[in-house]
Protein backbone atom coordinates (compact mmCIF):
# COMPACT_ATOMS: atom_id res chain seq x y z
CA UNK A 1 0.00 0.00 0.00
CA UNK A 2 1.35 3.43 -1.08
CA UNK A 3 0.22 6.78 0.73
CA UNK A 4 -0.21 9.81 -1.35
CA UNK A 5 -1.12 13.00 -0.18
CA UNK A 6 -2.28 15.63 -2.55
CA UNK A 7 -3.48 19.30 -2.69
CA UNK A 8 -3.70 21.89 -5.25
CA UNK A 9 -4.06 25.58 -6.31
CA UNK A 10 -2.69 26.43 -2.47
CA UNK A 11 -1.25 30.02 -4.10
CA UNK A 12 1.62 30.55 -1.64
CA UNK A 13 2.67 34.42 -1.52
CA UNK A 14 4.05 36.13 1.66
CA UNK A 15 0.47 36.38 3.35
CA UNK A 16 0.45 32.65 2.86
CA UNK A 17 3.60 31.28 4.68
CA UNK A 18 2.81 29.54 7.55
CA UNK A 19 -0.57 28.43 6.87
CA UNK A 20 0.19 25.00 5.39
CA UNK A 21 3.25 23.81 7.29
CA UNK A 22 2.42 23.44 10.82
CA UNK A 23 0.07 20.49 9.15
CA UNK A 24 3.05 18.98 7.37
CA UNK A 25 4.89 18.16 10.47
CA UNK A 26 3.78 14.93 10.85
CA UNK A 27 3.40 14.07 7.11
CA UNK A 28 5.61 11.32 7.31
CA UNK A 29 3.36 9.70 9.46
CA UNK A 30 0.08 9.21 6.99
CA UNK A 31 1.88 9.50 3.47
CA UNK A 32 5.08 8.28 1.86
CA UNK A 33 4.92 10.90 -1.50
CA UNK A 34 3.24 14.38 -1.45
CA UNK A 35 1.66 15.36 -4.98
CA UNK A 36 0.70 19.36 -5.69
CA UNK A 37 -1.23 19.97 -8.57
CA UNK A 38 -0.39 23.20 -9.68
CA UNK A 39 -1.07 27.00 -8.99
CA UNK A 40 1.77 26.43 -6.23
CA UNK A 41 1.65 30.53 -6.83
CA UNK A 42 -0.23 33.66 -6.93
CA UNK A 43 1.56 35.86 -9.70
CA UNK A 44 3.78 33.40 -11.01
CA UNK A 45 7.05 35.40 -9.18
CA UNK A 46 10.36 34.07 -8.26
CA UNK A 47 9.42 35.82 -4.83
CA UNK A 48 6.55 33.42 -4.30
CA UNK A 49 8.25 30.64 -5.56
CA UNK A 50 10.66 31.34 -2.01
CA UNK A 51 7.87 31.36 -0.25
CA UNK A 52 6.65 27.95 -1.87
CA UNK A 53 9.59 26.20 -0.53
CA UNK A 54 9.39 28.04 2.73
CA UNK A 55 5.88 25.90 3.15
CA UNK A 56 7.02 22.65 1.36
CA UNK A 57 10.72 22.33 1.08
CA UNK A 58 12.66 20.14 2.99
CA UNK A 59 9.99 17.71 4.21
CA UNK A 60 10.09 14.27 4.98
CA UNK A 61 8.74 12.66 1.96
CA UNK A 62 9.29 13.23 -1.78
CA UNK A 63 7.54 16.07 -3.07
CA UNK A 64 6.49 16.00 -6.80
CA UNK A 65 4.49 19.45 -8.69
CA UNK A 66 3.49 20.49 -11.62
CA UNK A 67 2.75 24.48 -12.24
CA UNK A 68 -0.75 25.62 -12.74
CA UNK A 69 -2.09 28.56 -14.92
CA UNK A 70 -0.98 31.07 -12.44
CA UNK A 71 2.40 29.92 -12.21
CA UNK A 72 2.60 31.03 -15.61
CA UNK A 73 1.37 34.72 -15.16
CA UNK A 74 4.67 36.03 -15.15
CA UNK A 75 6.33 33.94 -17.71
CA UNK A 76 8.85 33.17 -15.02
CA UNK A 77 7.89 29.14 -15.54
CA UNK A 78 11.27 28.27 -16.54
CA UNK A 79 13.28 29.79 -13.95
CA UNK A 80 10.43 28.84 -10.90
CA UNK A 81 11.10 25.18 -11.66
CA UNK A 82 14.40 25.53 -12.16
CA UNK A 83 14.39 26.76 -8.33
CA UNK A 84 11.71 24.39 -7.00
CA UNK A 85 13.97 21.83 -8.40
CA UNK A 86 17.40 23.28 -6.32
CA UNK A 87 15.21 23.41 -3.62
CA UNK A 88 14.67 19.65 -3.55
CA UNK A 89 11.19 19.01 -5.44
CA UNK A 90 10.42 17.31 -8.22
CA UNK A 91 8.63 19.60 -10.69
CA UNK A 92 7.33 17.70 -13.90
CA UNK A 93 6.25 18.74 -17.26
CA UNK A 94 5.56 15.99 -20.05
CA UNK A 95 7.64 13.90 -17.58
CA UNK A 96 7.60 11.22 -14.72
CA UNK A 97 9.69 10.27 -12.34
CA UNK A 98 9.63 6.80 -10.39
CA UNK A 99 9.92 6.42 -6.52
CA UNK A 100 10.37 2.87 -4.88
CA UNK A 101 8.26 3.35 -1.53
CA UNK A 102 8.77 -0.58 0.30
CA UNK A 103 8.35 -3.26 -1.99
CA UNK A 104 6.69 -1.54 -4.22
CA UNK A 105 6.68 1.40 -6.81
CA UNK A 106 4.97 4.61 -8.09
CA UNK A 107 5.15 6.71 -11.31
CA UNK A 108 4.17 9.75 -11.42
CA UNK A 109 4.03 11.79 -14.47
CA UNK A 110 2.55 15.41 -15.01
CA UNK A 111 1.58 18.15 -17.19
CA UNK A 112 -0.17 21.70 -16.31
CA UNK A 113 -2.61 20.30 -18.72
CA UNK A 114 -4.70 22.90 -20.76
CA UNK A 115 -8.25 23.81 -21.40
CA UNK A 116 -10.34 22.47 -24.92
CA UNK A 117 -13.45 21.22 -23.47
CA UNK A 118 -15.40 17.85 -23.01
CA UNK A 119 -17.71 15.69 -26.11
CA UNK A 120 -20.18 18.24 -27.07
CA UNK A 121 -18.30 21.40 -26.10
CA UNK A 122 -15.08 20.94 -27.33
CA UNK A 123 -12.42 23.63 -29.03
CA UNK A 124 -11.47 22.33 -32.71
CA UNK A 125 -7.94 23.11 -34.73
CA UNK A 126 -10.14 25.30 -37.39
CA UNK A 127 -10.26 28.85 -38.30
CA UNK A 128 -8.44 31.83 -37.16
CA UNK A 129 -5.03 30.95 -36.35
CA UNK A 130 -5.80 31.76 -32.36
CA UNK A 131 -8.40 29.32 -31.96
CA UNK A 132 -6.16 26.76 -33.94
CA UNK A 133 -3.22 27.58 -31.48
CA UNK A 134 -5.53 27.35 -28.19
CA UNK A 135 -7.13 23.54 -29.34
CA UNK A 136 -3.89 22.40 -30.36
CA UNK A 137 -1.54 23.80 -26.99
CA UNK A 138 -4.12 20.83 -25.40
CA UNK A 139 -3.81 18.41 -28.19
CA UNK A 140 0.40 18.24 -27.47
CA UNK A 141 -0.35 18.73 -23.88
CA UNK A 142 -2.28 15.62 -23.63
CA UNK A 143 0.09 13.88 -26.08
CA UNK A 144 2.50 14.48 -23.39
CA UNK A 145 1.03 13.64 -20.44
CA UNK A 146 0.33 10.05 -22.22
CA UNK A 147 4.15 9.92 -23.55
CA UNK A 148 5.12 10.58 -20.17
CA UNK A 149 3.10 7.90 -18.60
CA UNK A 150 3.44 5.25 -21.16
CA UNK A 151 7.30 5.56 -20.07
CA UNK A 152 7.23 4.84 -16.91
CA UNK A 153 8.22 1.38 -15.72
CA UNK A 154 6.07 0.73 -12.01
CA UNK A 155 3.91 -0.98 -10.54
CA UNK A 156 1.75 2.44 -10.35
CA UNK A 157 0.70 5.12 -12.63
CA UNK A 158 -0.75 8.22 -11.57
CA UNK A 159 -1.12 11.27 -13.55
CA UNK A 160 -0.71 14.68 -12.23
CA UNK A 161 -2.23 17.43 -14.08
CA UNK A 162 -3.66 21.23 -13.11
CA UNK A 163 -6.23 21.43 -15.56
CA UNK A 164 -9.29 18.48 -15.09
CA UNK A 165 -9.51 15.89 -16.99
CA UNK A 166 -13.22 14.82 -16.65
CA UNK A 167 -16.44 17.00 -16.43
CA UNK A 168 -17.33 15.04 -12.99
CA UNK A 169 -14.87 17.27 -10.83
CA UNK A 170 -16.35 20.22 -12.50
CA UNK A 171 -19.57 19.86 -11.51
CA UNK A 172 -20.30 23.57 -8.72
CA UNK A 173 -18.36 25.16 -11.71
CA UNK A 174 -20.04 27.59 -14.56
CA UNK A 175 -20.95 25.38 -17.52
CA UNK A 176 -19.46 28.25 -19.51
CA UNK A 177 -16.36 27.65 -18.51
CA UNK A 178 -15.97 24.11 -18.27
CA UNK A 179 -13.35 24.06 -21.66
CA UNK A 180 -10.91 26.58 -20.08
CA UNK A 181 -10.84 24.02 -16.97
CA UNK A 182 -9.87 21.04 -18.60
CA UNK A 183 -9.95 18.79 -21.50
CA UNK A 184 -11.42 15.34 -22.54
CA UNK A 185 -7.83 14.57 -24.40
CA UNK A 186 -6.09 14.50 -20.88
CA UNK A 187 -8.51 11.77 -19.94
CA UNK A 188 -8.07 10.17 -23.22
CA UNK A 189 -4.22 9.91 -22.51
CA UNK A 190 -4.74 8.64 -19.07
CA UNK A 191 -6.70 5.81 -20.28
CA UNK A 192 -4.53 4.82 -23.33
CA UNK A 193 -1.43 4.77 -21.38
CA UNK A 194 -3.16 2.63 -18.23
CA UNK A 195 -2.73 4.66 -15.49
CA UNK A 196 -4.16 3.96 -12.11
CA UNK A 197 -5.25 7.19 -10.25
CA UNK A 198 -5.09 10.55 -11.76
CA UNK A 199 -5.14 13.99 -9.74
CA UNK A 200 -5.61 17.61 -10.46
CA UNK A 201 -6.74 21.06 -9.06
CA UNK A 202 -7.86 24.38 -11.13
CA UNK A 203 -11.74 23.86 -10.58
CA UNK A 204 -12.03 25.87 -6.98
CA UNK A 205 -15.72 25.60 -6.76
CA UNK A 206 -15.63 21.93 -8.73
CA UNK A 207 -16.53 18.69 -6.81
CA UNK A 208 -14.06 16.00 -5.77
CA UNK A 209 -14.78 12.95 -7.62
CA UNK A 210 -14.87 11.45 -11.43
CA UNK A 211 -13.72 9.06 -13.56
CA UNK A 212 -12.36 8.74 -17.06
CA UNK A 213 -14.19 6.96 -19.69
CA UNK A 214 -11.71 4.11 -19.16
CA UNK A 215 -13.03 4.10 -15.30
CA UNK A 216 -9.56 5.57 -14.16
CA UNK A 217 -10.14 7.46 -10.51
CA UNK A 218 -9.67 11.31 -10.86
CA UNK A 219 -10.19 13.47 -8.08
CA UNK A 220 -9.75 17.43 -7.69
CA UNK A 221 -7.82 17.99 -5.11
CA UNK A 222 -7.69 21.97 -5.26
CA UNK A 223 -7.43 22.80 -1.84
CA UNK A 224 -10.53 25.16 -1.84
CA UNK A 225 -12.46 21.82 -2.25
CA UNK A 226 -10.76 19.36 -0.43
CA UNK A 227 -10.78 22.05 2.49
CA UNK A 228 -8.24 20.69 4.41
CA UNK A 229 -3.98 21.01 3.49
CA UNK A 230 -4.11 17.71 1.96
CA UNK A 231 -5.92 14.32 1.21
CA UNK A 232 -4.74 10.99 1.93
CA UNK A 233 -5.08 8.49 -0.96
CA UNK A 234 -4.03 4.21 -0.21
CA UNK A 235 -2.89 3.14 -3.39
CA UNK A 236 -2.23 -0.61 -4.71
CA UNK A 237 -4.26 -2.54 -2.19
CA UNK A 238 -7.04 -4.98 -3.16
CA UNK A 239 -9.85 -2.93 -2.36
CA UNK A 240 -9.57 0.09 -4.83
CA UNK A 241 -8.37 3.53 -3.48
CA UNK A 242 -9.23 4.57 -0.44
CA UNK A 243 -9.25 8.50 0.88
CA UNK A 244 -8.76 9.38 4.36
CA UNK A 245 -9.51 13.03 5.71
CA UNK A 246 -6.83 15.08 6.75
CA UNK A 247 -6.04 18.15 9.21
CA UNK A 248 -8.23 21.91 7.84
CA UNK A 249 -6.21 25.19 7.78
CA UNK A 250 -7.82 28.18 8.02
CA UNK A 251 -7.94 29.75 4.27
CA UNK A 252 -10.89 27.00 3.64
CA UNK A 253 -12.75 29.67 0.73
CA UNK A 254 -16.81 30.09 1.25
CA UNK A 255 -19.06 28.96 -1.91
CA UNK A 256 -21.10 30.87 -2.63
CA UNK A 257 -25.19 29.87 -2.49
CA UNK A 258 -26.26 27.30 -5.21
CA UNK A 259 -23.06 25.63 -5.60
CA UNK A 260 -22.83 21.96 -5.46
CA UNK A 261 -20.98 20.82 -2.18
CA UNK A 262 -18.12 18.00 -2.49
CA UNK A 263 -18.81 14.55 -1.66
CA UNK A 264 -17.44 13.75 1.85
CA UNK A 265 -14.15 11.37 2.27
CA UNK A 266 -15.62 8.26 3.70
Amino acid sequence: MIRVAAVGDVHVDADVVGRFRPALSDLAEHADVLLIAGDLTRHGTLEEAKCVLQEFGNLPVPVVVVLGNHDYQSDLQQEMSDLLTEGGLTVLEGTGVVLPIRDQCIGVAGVKGFGGGFPGRTAAAFGEPEMKAFALHGEVSARALELALRNLDCDIKVALTHYSPVPQTLVGEPLEIYPFLGSYRLAKAIDNAGAAFALHGHAHYGSERGRTPGGVEVRNVAHPVIGKAYSVFHLGGTGGTSTRRRLSIASRRRRPPGTVRRDQDG
